[in-house]
């Protein structure tokens, strides 16, 4: 099933994110900005339906940034730990597609996790895996309070 991600105002990204990403990362090289890209996801639970979103983050160097946005929902229940890690299959598996753009632009990724390192709190259950994961696919790792990607702007999707 193809995958419909969205910018924030809610235009369509045509026609794939790769072909999408790939545009907007030449344009954005091409008048000077230098970018960083992170990739988070965060889901809420809400009733018996769980929603999910990820989204890619586009930081310019000293210049703000944008994302691109994709959200669905499952009916699944979960523990809390196979939802965190499903939050970060999620991110993975964007990251792993878009890899090979970020190589060709050269351009620095970050996947974040939405699991507290305080183990206090129940996702820090999925910390050390969700690490190992990410760090194993060969991605830099951010956990909770610098994972922004997921902590603020996928948070913001699903509230």
């Amino acid at each position: 099933m193809k995958q419909r991600w969205r910018t924030l105002n809610g235009m369509q990204l045509q026609p794939s994110i790769k072909e999408a990403v790939r545009n907007r990362l030449a344009q954005e090289i091409a008048a000077g900005h230098k970018i960083k890209v992170c990739i988070g996801t965060d889901s809420q639970v809400k009733s018996r339906k769980t929603e999910f979103a990820t989204v890619i983050v586009f930081l310019r160097k000293g210049k703000g940034g944008f994302m691109f946005i994709h959200s669905e929902q499952v009916v699944q229940k979960m523990s809390i730990k196979e939802r965190m890690l499903k939050e970060v299959l999620k991110s993975i598996e964007i990251a792993y597609e878009l890899c090979d753009v970020f190589t060709a632009f050269n351009t620095e990724l970050e996947v974040h996790a939405d699991i507290n390192t305080d183990p206090a709190f129940k996702s820090n259950d999925a910390l050390k895996d969700a690490m190992g994961y990410i760090t194993g696919m060969g991605f830099a790792f951010r956990a909770k309070p610098q994972a922004f990607a997921s902590t603020n702007c996928a948070n913001k999707i699903v509230q």
